[in-house]
């Protein structure tokens, strides 16, 4: 359940990067000052998609939330007019690009709260106890196999411990990295230094 969870996880932030990647260059479907604007906020927005897979504490995960809603509502705004004066194909696909964004965001966010149920973890607790009381009323010689019969409680703790942190995506050891949206990012800004770079004459 949780490595299924963690799985899906890796999977919508390699989608998030596909559909910030791709509507970046969708923008330039736009008239050029609107797509100069939508390219900025790509960038931004980029850059706090980055900080939510962080480890943060509940104060900064609150204020990239609230700046990732705000980024959201400016770029849906910035392309909006443009949608309602220009009906072609074209700006069509660019509209698209841009829905695909916000929705991409929204499936991670699901996925992150995702979590397994508490109902869950009381019978995996039920189970190991039961266990454990049953090992502990067939053990003969305790005191001369002690070691051998706090095997079976060390297991079952490592156990509980590797289910709790990889069901975590922010916290503990196992954590859900942004490689994606990190090269992403890093493409993006190899793109506009060259695109900055000034042309030679010959």
């Amino acid at each position: 359940m949780a490595i299924d969870r963690h799985d899906q996880r890796i999977v919508l932030e390699e989608g998030e990067a596909n559909a910030i990647g791709t509507e970046y260059l969708r923008a330039d479907l736009l008239p050029r000052k609107t797509a100069e604007q939508t390219k900025d906020l790509l960038i931004q927005y980029l850059d706090q998609r980055i900080l939510f897979y962080s480890k943060q504490n509940p104060e900064k995960t609150y204020e990239i939330r609230h700046k990732t809603t705000d980024l959201q509502n400016e770029m849906w705004n910035t392309i909006l007019p443009v949608a309602r004066t220009q009906d072609t194909p074209a700006i069509a696909l660019a509209i698209s690009g841009m829905n695909d964004v916000l929705n991409s965001q929204g499936y991670v966010q699901a996925a992150w709260w995702n979590r397994i149920p508490y109902t869950a973890w009381s019978l995996m607790v039920a189970i190991a106890i039961c266990a454990n009381i049953l090992v502990g009323f067939g053990a003969r010689n305790f005191k001369k196999n002690m070691g051998l019969f706090m095997i079976f409680p060390f297991v079952i703790s490592i156990s509980f411990f590797l289910i709790a942190d990889i069901d975590s995506p922010r916290g503990g050891v196992i954590r859900i990295e942004p490689q994606n949206l990190i090269a992403l990012k890093k493409s993006l800004n190899e793109q506009a230094g060259i695109a900055s770079l000034p042309l030679k004459n010959n």
